[in-house]
């Protein structure tokens, strides 16, 4: 008995030795023979990694999602199918191609032999060489241009998969990954079809071959795959139907895309063990971008890497493709948008109170017309940045939101729409898209602009126009030298800051909660109840120095009907502005166009750029049926129980954005301060939409 216990012990301690490997190494995942060489030699170098070889890299992506790998490097392509809720995947660690400044980023070509008489527009019937179906230079981006362009005729997958598509439009092709039984045309020019190195003409040193060897009559490739190609032989296929030199990628590429990234499980701490081995790596393993002496190209890492750079820890696939490639890979899965909408259009509620409002505006919407699916759904955000990113997966489709988070969501890919104007005329029902930021204080107050070091300070939000960027970015150039703004304040609510932090000290949380109010304290939504214009005027009242809110909001909150508990007591003349020049005035119009921090641009309308027919079509027609002209017991768009829900309240109309980039739209004076002041203040998400530098021209 004694024996037989001592042998399942040591079989079972042998099955956990295969499962799981010592906790300090990485387990690579591989796909063919030549990388598990290499990587076999890894670890023999840095004694940090351990090996795994699988078929292809979908079983790659299946081992690392259970546990059987840690991590894998991936192009674009496959970045996006590793996310998908099945698998749950995260880039985080990107290869940088750049030889003095970073780059991430790397070029999409057509390449094709000098003298062969055909344009981008002709390729119809020709023969193609790609990297692999569903990768980003090979597939993704020529077939998507061919669609967008015209040129290859596609209905969508509800009428046919584009794998079909594709198959009738070349004559022959080598598509690595293609089901050969299904698409036979796909794999006709390739050896075996697989879609990993055991196929010759996989990746993209084999699609170049492929056109080398005479069997395709297009590569679709990198730049910097044909970079030491002889330039007498080959040239470039523009979209515009000319030719170029190899050397005019930078003018003759069909799209600049992000670079092949390292993903894993959602794992912080693996995250940061896999950068860490891998950056000790480059002074133990000289060979880590080198394959050649392993009997392949690009094996683990591409051989054009420079370096490896660490994403930020909030990093997602969708963050790092961008909106624009992210586009185009849903657009190859799924038809584009109707210009006429069936769907609803999906609005994100920032908040419990916006959501309420949301569902109240979703069922008068289907009052009138025809509704069937419905004309709004309401899709709840817990932060404005929350909503971005639903917006850029599709999960939403538009929000209302602040200058300063529309300086933030341009950075991840989305447009401004429509804009809140708040002033009106008779005969001119719309105008003056913009408003003053003001400094406020009580009456009685001794403060100047001068003497404001030490108070207690009251913003809108952090990264917020009138309650942060515009003040703050003032204080930035004139009294606060580095980017500890910490320590200006002796106190401050600035929701969305930092909860341990002096500028969230003064926040409340949630002032109606009975349990669990602190909960809420400083977070970017209105269950703080010091949150947006009306909560940093109700944080003044309440034990703040100075508000920093827009022109409007001590009127919005003192007078007229709609006066919360709050604000019961006070009129518009107990406050007071705080001038730039050290002078102070009243809040009346007459003082306010004298005494402001800036005048910025008012709230807009953010959604995908694709998306922009529909939601403006949308809310013309909301505003008609329930805007500021409507009756009285009607539904009002621009009103709210508490205030400022899903638009302001003294909003009179929605004006289209005619600029077409938020530059355009914000001004470049604004533009620019918060470029300079988010070297400082940059959010995690603005950070995450920014990594790829390449990107952000």
């Amino acid at each position: 008995m004694n024996s037989l216990f001592h042998a399942l012990l040591l079989l079972g301690l042998t099955a956990y030795s295969f499962a799981a490997p010592a906790a300090d190494s990485v387990r690579w995942c591989n796909k063919s023979p030549q990388e598990q060489k290499k990587c076999e030699a890894l670890k023999t170098a840095t004694g940090h990694f351990t090996c795994l070889e699988k078929k292809d890299t979908m079983q790659c992506i299946e081992a690392i999602k259970t546990g059987m790998a840690d991590a894998i490097t991936l192009d674009g392509g496959d970045i996006y199918e590793a996310s998908l809720a099945n698998y749950d995947l995260h880039p985080v660690i990107a290869e940088d191609y750049g030889e003095t400044t970073s780059d991430t980023c790397y070029y999409a070509v057509a390449v094709v032999k000098k003298g062969s008489g055909f344009s981008f527009k002709e390729l119809k019937g020709k023969k193609s060489c790609h990297t692999g179906l569903g990768k980003s230079a090979g597939w993704n981006i020529p077939i998507g241009a061919l669609v967008s362009e015209g040129i290859l005729k596609w209905d969508g997958p509800e009428t046919e998969l584009i794998e079909s598509a594709v198959s009738r439009f070349f004559s022959a092709s080598c598509v690595p990954g293609a089901a050969k039984d299904l698409y036979p045309k796909l794999c006709e020019l390739c050896t075996n079809c697989a879609r990993s190195h055991v196929e010759p003409y996989y990746d993209y040193e084999g699609a170049f071959k492929c056109l080398k060897d005479g069997k395709g009559d297009v590569a679709f490739v990198k730049h910097l795959t044909v970079l030491d190609a002889n330039p007498n032989e080959y040239e470039l296929l523009c979209k515009d139907g000319s030719r170029k030199e190899l050397s005019d990628y930078l003018s003759c590429s069909l799209a600049r895309v992000p670079g092949h990234a390292v993903v894993t499980r959602s794992d912080k701490d693996l995250a940061h063990k896999i950068w860490q081995y891998l950056e000790e790596a480059k002074n133990t393993f000289p060979n880590l971008f080198k394959s050649s002496d392993y009997g392949g190209k690009n094996l683990m890492f591409k051989d054009s890497t420079k370096k490896l750079v660490l994403a930020p820890d909030n990093m997602n696939a969708y963050l790092y493709l961008g909106a624009e490639y992210m586009h185009i890979i849903q657009a190859l899965k799924k038809k584009e948008p109707s210009s006429i909408p069936t769907d609803p259009v999906k609005w994100c509620a920032v908040g419990k109170k916006e959501r309420e409002k949301c569902d109240t505006w979703s069922i008068n919407a289907c009052t009138t017309g025809d509704c069937d699916k419905g004309k709004i759904k309401c899709i709840s955000g817990v932060s404005v940045e929350d909503c971005i990113e639903k917006i850029m997966k599709k999960e939403a489709d538009a929000v209302t939101m602040d200058g300063g988070y529309v300086y933030t969501a341009g950075k991840c890919g989305l447009v401004p729409v429509m804009v809140e104007s708040y002033k009106a005329a008779p005969l001119n029902p719309c105008y003056s898209c913009s408003y003053y930021a003001v400094a406020v204080v009580k009456k009685d107050s001794p403060l100047t602009w001068d003497t404001l070091k030490g108070a207690k300070s009251c913003h809108t939000g952090l990264g917020r126009t009138a309650g942060w960027n515009i003040p703050m970015g003032i204080l930035k150039k004139t009294a606060i030298k580095d980017c500890d703004f910490t320590k200006f304040f002796s106190q401050s609510c600035a929701p969305g800051a930092n909860k341990t932090s002096s500028l969230c000290s003064l926040c409340a949380g949630d002032k109606k909660a009975t349990i669990g109010g602190d909960d809420s304290k400083c977070l970017e939504n209105d269950s703080e109840s010091y949150y947006g214009y009306s909560g940093a005027l109700r944080c003044l009242i309440e034990g703040g120095d100075v508000a920093f809110v827009k022109h409007t909001t001590v009127f919005d909150n003192t007078e007229g009907d709609n006066i919360p508990k709050w604000a019961k007591g006070y009129k518009s003349s107990d406050f007071k502005l705080l001038c730039y020049n050290g002078e102070t005035k009243t809040v009346s119009p007459s003082d306010y166009e004298k005494c402001y921090l800036a005048k910025v641009p008012a709230h807009a309308v953010m959604t995908r750029p694709e998306s922009r027919e529909v939601v403006v079509r949308l809310l013309k027609d909301q505003q008609r049926e329930f805007g500021s002209q409507t009756d009285e017991d009607t539904f009002k768009l621009f009103k709210s129980e508490t205030k400022d829900l899903l638009f302001k309240d003294s909003t009179k109309c929605l004006i289209e954005v005619s600029a077409k980039t938020v530059k355009g739209f914000l001004g470049k004076e604004y533009y620019d301060s918060v470029t300079e002041l988010s070297a400082c203040t940059a959010s995690e998400l603005q950070k995450a939409c920014t990594f790829h530098k390449c990107q952000q021209a």
